[in-house]
């Protein structure tokens, strides 16, 4: 079965001839770069440069972003299938999205013209890569007590603080800080604040050791004394967390379009799994209790498949609401989680094993309940609307 391909009875509507073919030219690249070496980076804990630059030469990177800047100017959607590629072949180390989807689109938006004519074309061709700085130690999805504070000083921002749990990380060329630049005013004194690599006190930490996702660079972040140009500011000051808001449902989107097509991927491979492993003289899936557990997870795959691709659609033409966005995150990182691990269990000791892709994907969605804000916050947004 071709594994990127919906289960019967879930036909996709959301995707045209274009988005296809775009995800052929996708596929076919991540078949070529990134699957044969993508455990190899797993043990070296970090992707190469040079795989941003091909993704770049190929397109792959901001395809949302005006022609005019270096990118195709396209829908959501192909980003959609970017993402779904990634997912499809677990390649959890390869934080393009981040880049292209959550970060960029800060710069495309909010930063000065000068800066946008200086930074995206680069962007877009993977000479920079991308992060953004919220997290901070002892502050978890509580973005309103982010310590970290930028001063005015003349012309320049003056930035001190420390950050941690940082995306790309290790790799970024560029990071946006999220930061106070009024400390008494809550959320209502938070800015966002471009910082780049080589500026003098801004260093970066360790490469912080995971249970999961190892391919992909998470690190500390230190900021003592940064100074940065004044234009280097996201649209106004003291607007940060409004522009956070704002763009946080396509954030939590992405999470939920790999984790519907985790669940179908890794789902399947179980199937086949269970029809060629023996035990006690019949296949795994000769046993009643893993036919039926086997349906029972296809019924829930197919049914977030259905949500997933509605949320899509209405991102598409403008219209995913945040308590919407929420309900996706939550209902398909939860749902990846549970079903996984009841795949693991039918793979017996094997799944716990490195070698079997299951045993990696289980480990690399634990942190979907997590990031992009934890299930608890998902369902405190959702309850605001009750």
């Amino acid at each position: 079965m071709d594994t990127a391909a919906p289960p019967a009875g879930t036909a996709r509507s959301v995707f045209n001839a274009d988005h296809e073919l775009f995800r052929t030219q996708v596929r076919r690249f991540f078949e070529r770069e990134i699957v044969p070496h993508h455990r190899d980076w797993e043990r070296a804990e970090i992707v190469p440069r040079e795989v941003w630059l091909k993704a770049g030469a190929e397109g792959l990177l901001c395809p949302m972003m005006a022609e005019e800047h270096g990118g195709a100017g396209a829908d959501f959607g192909y980003a959609a299938i970017i993402i779904e590629e990634i997912a499809r072949t677990n390649a959890s180390g390869i934080g393009f999205p981040l880049h292209s989807d959550i970060v960029v689109p800060y710069i495309e938006e909010f930063a000065t013209p000068a800066r946008r004519r200086e930074w995206l074309p680069r962007m877009a061709k993977g000479e920079i890569i991308t992060a953004i700085a919220m997290t901070e130690p002892g502050m978890g999805s509580d973005l309103k007590a982010v310590k970290t504070h930028a001063r005015r000083d003349g012309s320049d921002w003056i930035i001190n603080g420390s950050k941690t749990f940082i995306s790309n990380g290790q790799n970024c060329g560029l990071v946006i800080v999220v930061c106070k630049t009024d400390p008494g005013a809550g959320r209502k004194g938070i800015s966002l604040i471009c910082v780049e690599e080589g500026t003098p006190g801004f260093t970066k930490g360790r490469n912080l050791e995971k249970i999961g996702m190892h391919a992909a660079d998470t690190s500390e972040l230190f900021f003592d004394d940064v100074r940065v140009p004044a234009e280097n500011l996201l649209g106004e000051e003291n607007a940060g967390f409004s522009y956070l808001i704002r763009n946080l449902p396509q954030e939590r989107l992405v999470i939920a379009i790999r984790a519907a097509m985790s669940m179908e991927v890794m789902l399947q491979k179980t199937i086949d799994y269970a029809k060629d492993r023996k035990v006690f003289g019949q296949t795994v899936f000769d046993f009643q209790h893993n036919r039926f557990k086997l349906a029972e997870l296809r019924a829930q795959a197919n049914m977030f498949r259905v949500f997933s691709d509605h949320c899509l659609a209405l991102h598409m033409n403008g219209g995913l609401s945040i308590d919407l966005a929420a309900q996706a995150k939550l209902l398909g990182t939860e749902m990846q989680n549970r079903l996984l691990d009841d795949c693991l269990q039918m793979h017996g000791g094997n799944g716990y094993m490195a070698d079997y892709e299951i045993g990696r994907a289980w480990a690399d969605a634990r942190v979907g309940r997590i990031y992009g804000g934890s299930s608890e916050i998902m369902k405190e947004i959702i309850a605001r609307t009750l």
